[in-house]
Formats: structure tokens, sequence, C-alpha cells
């Protein structure tokens, strides 16, 4: 492996910048920005935008982007952000294409670059279509449509055919019953397959002809020839089965037989044909209780054993793109940096490319660079010279990067929140400690905003989901994340990679399998501790927030540990884990992956590592939020804690429910609702006068 590994034991901090939010109340979004304009507010955030996806056009002059705009409820309905096209011309000038109340996703360019494809449901549509505007400017017209949404799509290398997935068309008998309210459901046996499909472009008219394949489909790649395509397949459309089951096949396009399977390890994430056909490269696990799929493989694309192509990588590829037949450009997520690198077939590892963030000696502390990014995806043109990247950085949310042939790093190339050039910066540090195991850990500290030296201050904990996840060192801001607000009034907030996290490699995502709420959380307790000892963090004035298995550890915090926690916001979070297995759409995943074993073999295991198990010693107001329909974390989940927390009636307690949401909120009004009501809780208990509860009732006025 070429890269570093993770830094030897030791402290170590690499400080940096990053952004201050303050809170405020919905009416700010009204009111003109006067002397606070230098710091961040929650009227910045709700119109904070960011790229969400790039596709580099095949000659390398172009890039097309999506971009993310959240609704502004000043003028407009609730609803999630809109979905723009945008495009860096061959000028270096971002120029609008499809904008305003649009939806625009999987962005590609056709296969002779003259025009950009995406799907969108445009007008009275009632599903999702493909479309192409031409690169030279016009109206975008429809070229697929199907009878239900269709999920992604590709382009044959000639352009002839499109290969497409969606699900199968709802049967007009289904369709009457359900008008005349017949729309029952029948638990996990009326989920529809997902198919493939191929459409002959120069016969627009014709009908288009779906595959007959053995499962439910998804990662859809043609061959460069044209003449297979390699895909994924699952046992069943369930969501459990997507995340575990999941197996490549490569299929003849002319009759739909499948001429090779890999059997890849547990979980899959990319797969990708080499320039010649000769090869696929994928993303996976390393097993079948890999957390996550991370491991950069290889095999014949006539099918065979696979290669790890980086067994000892102490971190985790997160997309992979050929840039040659012999080479693939990966990027790698390392601890709380990415680098990109190209890795040889068969020689030794080439030099990086994009060099992580140097790691600090076990002494020192070094500055952070203007313009060190963090990135999440790469597009590369035909010829594998040009590359288009998503990242961020501690000054900004995602953005464009493009490196081309004469560049050593990328160049940011897009400034879509422009504002942000003048707001006030509050430091952002790498912190590494020692767990109290000996474990050396790291994770982001926020200071708070004009720290005082010698003053001790509130500190809030923000525990990340999965666990199999990681916070990188980029931009720390959003609905859900109290960071750079609770910096602007005076908070601390800590975000740890416990062991169980990503981007350290597979051993260490490991660590906290089969001990739920053990060592990993304890590492929390000892990051507290940590930041306690250097004097920075005040003992008597801790919170801890975080969302799904991160609202399963504030559970665990304002229980088990409610003599270490002053002030928890659980969100979506698990508090029974006996019955969790029971009301999630991911019972495989929790066994193979979690707990390793059956909740049945040891239902007492189960019960004592549940939040609700020490409802009795809790002391700690908690503050619960969940959306109504969440599949993942079941909200029954939080009415237990809040029903043993209410029952005991220790500690305040308030449970809110967002309608129409389900594992996190989607929505702009849910968003700055849970913004504004974890600000308010940890404020008045962290810092305000305690005792009951603040209002429930929020004026949005």
């Amino acid at each position: 492996m070429s890269g570093p590994r993770f830094p030897k034991q030791g402290h170590a901090r690499v400080i940096i910048a990053s952004v201050v939010l303050a809170v405020g109340w919905l009416s700010l979004l009204n009111a003109p920005l006067a002397h606070s304009a230098e710091l961040l507010t929650p009227q910045h955030v709700a119109k904070m935008r960011g790229v969400t996806s790039v596709a580099m056009s095949p000659d390398g002059s172009r890039i097309a982007y999506t971009l993310s705009v959240p609704r502004d409820l000043k003028s407009e309905d609730n609803g999630a952000a809109w979905q723009e096209l945008h495009v860096i011309g061959a000028d270096g000038l971002s120029h609008p294409y499809v904008t305003g109340k649009v939806n625009i996703s999987d962005v590609q360019w056709t296969p002779d670059g003259t025009g950009i494809s995406f799907l969108a449901k445009r007008g009275d549509e009632e599903n999702k279509a493909l479309y192409v505007i031409p690169i030279a400017g016009g109206e975008a017209r429809k070229v697929l449509q199907h009878g239900a949404d269709i999920a992604s799509y590709l382009w044959s290398t000639d352009g002839r055919t499109i290969a497409f997935l969606a699900v199968e068309p709802t049967p007009k008998a289904k369709k009457d019953a359900e008008k005349k309210g017949f729309n029952q459901e029948v638990l996990e046996e009326d989920k529809r397959f997902v198919r493939v499909w191929l459409h002959d472009v120069q016969e627009p008219d014709t009908v288009s002809r779906s595959l007959d394949l053995p499962g439910s489909a998804s990662e859809l790649h043609f061959s460069p020839d044209g003449k297979r395509l390699a895909l994924a397949l699952a046992p069943t459309p369930l969501i459990d089965d997507d995340y575990m089951r999941r197996k490549v096949h490569v299929v003849d396009v002319q009759t739909g037989s499948i001429v090779a399977r890999l059997d890849n390890p547990g979980k899959l994430g990319t797969i990708e044909f080499s320039p010649d056909g000769a090869n696929l490269a994928l993303i996976a696990g390393a097993d079948a209780h890999d957390p996550a799929a991370g491991r950069l493989m290889v095999a014949s694309a006539n099918g065979g054993p696979l290669r790890d192509l980086l067994p000892d990588l102490a971190g985790q590829v997160s997309d992979i793109a050929w840039r040659d037949p012999q080479t693939i450009t990966i990027l790698v997520d390392q601890g709380v940096w990415s680098y990109i690198e190209s890795i040889p077939l068969d020689a030794p590892a080439l030099p990086i490319l994009v060099p992580p963030q140097p790691s600090a000696s076990p002494v020192a502390s070094v500055g952070q660079p203007e313009e060190q990014a963090v990135y999440s995806s790469i597009s590369l043109s035909r010829d594998g010279r040009s590359a288009a990247f998503t990242g961020q950085s501690w000054r900004h949310p995602t953005e464009v990067y493009r490196r081309g042939p004469e560049d050593k790093q990328p160049r940011r190339l897009t400034d879509n929140n422009p504002w942000l050039a003048d707001m006030r910066l509050a430091p952002q540090e790498v912190v590494r400690y020692r767990a109290r195991d000996g474990l050396e850990l790291e994770g982001i500290l926020i200071r708070p905003l004009d720290e005082k030296p010698g003053q001790k201050y509130p500190l809030i904990l923000t525990v990340h989901g999965g666990p199999e996840s990681h916070y990188r060192n980029g931009w720390m801001t959003g609905y859900s994340n109290p960071g750079q607000v609770a910096a602007a009034r005076g908070f601390a907030v800590f975000y740890p990679n416990y062991r169980g996290s990503t981007g350290r490699g597979v051993a260490f995502s490991k660590m906290g399998q089969g001990d739920p709420a053990g060592k990993e959380f304890d590492d929390y307790v000892d990051a507290v501790d940590h930041f306690i000892a250097t004097g920075l963090v005040d003992s008597a004035k801790v919170g801890i927030t975080g969302g799904s298995y991160g609202g399963y550890a504030s559970a665990w915090g304002a229980t088990y540990y409610s003599d270490r926690f002053a002030a928890s916001v659980m969100a979506f979070g698990i508090a029974d884990m006996a019955s969790k297995i029971g009301t999630t759409d991911i019972p495989n995943e929790e066994i193979s992956v979690h707990a390793l074993r059956p909740v049945w073999e040891n239902w007492q295991s189960a019960l004592e590592r549940s939040p609700i198990y020490y409802a009795d010693r809790s002391r700690t107001p908690t503050l619960i939020l969940h959306g109504k329909d969440d599949p993942r974390v079941n909200p029954g989940q939080s009415r237990e804690l809040y029903r043993h927390l209410k029952l005991r009636g220790h500690a305040p307690v308030r449970l809110v429910l967002y309608p129409g949401e389900g594992h996190g909120n989607s929505k702009a009004a849910a968003r700055l609702d849970y913004n504004l009501r974890m600000l308010q809780w940890m404020e008045h208990y962290l810092k305000g006068p305690g005792g009951e509860p603040p209002p429930y009732e929020l004026d949005y006025k």
C-alpha cells in the first residue's frame, strides 16, 4: 500500500480554522443582516447550497454538475431541496442549464459529448424520464419514458443503446383496485423487483426490452464494446438484501444470458469495466462481516477469483475510475482526510496524486493549508488525463474541483455560497487522544468562538451514525450538526471517530462488533475526559447528540452514563436492542455486521445493552427527535425511551415526531425545526436556567 498509515499512539492536534454559526429563529429569514452578519446563523444554514455530483465531459473540457438549492420558506412550499443542472464550460466559468423548481438526477454526457442527459419528472409527468440537453444550448428533449420511474441508466459507447433500471410496472388491475381503496400493504411481499431494460435509441418508438434476470438489479455498467453489461443482483428488492446479498453478474446484451459471476464477499459498492473490457474493478467488503464496502478488488470480466489490490490498506476506498486498461484511480478516506492515488494492476503503486494531510508528530501542531480539501467522488475524461471531483473544506460545503494534466493539485472551480467569505471563522482542530485501554483515537474539535485562555466551556459531543461511518475534516455544518452554531454561542463541539468507525481499515471498523454500548461508547466518555483534563471543558456542562447509531449513543449517555451528561438530544436512535431487530428493515445486516449473533441467543444481553434498561438512572434532560415514517429505526424506539423516562419522572423529556420524514429529515421546515430545537435544548440546559423544559412551541413568525 502507498499512502500513510495511521500515526503511532500519542497526543497531537492539527489546528485548522472552521466556520461559525449563531442560533436564531425562523423570523431571521425575513430580517436584514446587521452587524451580526459576520456570524453564520440559521438564516444562512437554511439557504446553504452544495454540489451533489460531477460528470467530466469525454474530452475533458467541461464539467456538468448538480447543485442542491434549499427551498426558500418565505416564498415556496415546504419540501426537499431542488436539484439544478449547471455546466462549467471550456471558458472555465459556470453556466446554469436547468434551474429553478427542478429535481435533476443521474447526470451523464452523451457518448459524442454534444449533450448532457439527466433524469427528471417535468410538468405533469407521473414518472421520471430521460432527457438530453445540447451543450450548445437550447431546450432539453425527452428521449425515453417508461411506465415507472427510471431509477438509473447508461449509454452504450456508440450511443445506440440505453440500458436502464426501473421497477416492474404496476399492473392496471392493481391500479384500478387502489383507486377504489384497496391500497393495503403486504409487508415485504408486495415489493416490486428492479429490472434491467434496453432501449434502441435509433428506434425510439419501439417498446423497451426487459432482461429476464434472477433478482433485483442495481449498479449497471456497459462494457466498452457494448456487448455486455456488468450489474449487481440481489435475491429480492428488500433493502436488507441490497445491503448484504448483492452479487456481481456479467450479462450478454443480445441474449440476456448470464456469462460470468463474481463471488464478491459482503457489501458491494461501485463496479467499473476496464477501458479494454478485460477486467472489472469493484469496491466491496473484505468478508461478510465487514461493516462497509471499502476494499479495491479486481477480477476478469469473464469470471474468476477476486483479487484485493490493497489488502493492508488502513483506510477505505470510496470511489474508483479507470485511468487506462492497466491503472485505476482511487479515492481513499484515511482518518479524517482523503487522498487520490493511481493503482496499477500488476506493478507497485504509483506516487500519490493528491496526498493526504501530513500526519502531525506526537508533540506537534500543524497549521491547516488554505484549501486542504477532502473529496467524495471522481469523474475522469475518456483519456484519463483530466478529473473532476466533489470536494469540501473547512471554508465551504461541497464544490466542484478539477485536476488537469497541467495541475499538481485539484483546483476549486465553483463558489456557490460566496457570502461565506464574509463570515467570521471559529478554530477547528484534529485532536488525537487515548482511550482508557490505550487505543489511539481521533476526532474533530470546534473550539468556542473568541475563546478566552483559562476559561472552561460547555461541550457538545456529536456522535456519527452507522457505526460504519466517520467524520472527515471538512465542512462540519448541517441541520443536525450543532458545531458551528454552538461555537458562535460559546460551546466547544467534538466529533469523535470512535472504534468501529470507517477510514482506518477493516480491523478497526470491526472493533465494536458484538459489543454494543461497550468499549466504543467508553471512547466517547474518554474524549470528554481528555478535554476536561486539558482545561477546555466544564465537566458539569457536557451534552451529547447524534442520529441513528449516534442516537443510540445519545440515549446511552442519557441513561447508563447519565452522571456524565447534563443534556441529551437523541435523533432517530435505538432505545431497545431486544425489539430493534424485529422492527428494522435491515435485520440481517444487524446480525452479520453489528451484533454478530441473533438476539434470541441471549435476550438478557440485548436488554442490558438497551438504554431503556437504565431509564431509572437518568437525571439527564432528554430531547428525542424522530421521523414518523422511518423504516430503519422504527419510531417506536423513540416512543419507548420517551415513555420509560416519562414514567420515572427523574428528568425532563420531550419527544418530537416529524410526519412524512424517514431516517433523517429531508424537508426544509423539518430540518430547521430540528436544528432550532437541538440548539435550544443544549443552550437551555448547558448555559441557561435548566429546570423545566423550554417552551415546546417555536415562534416561526
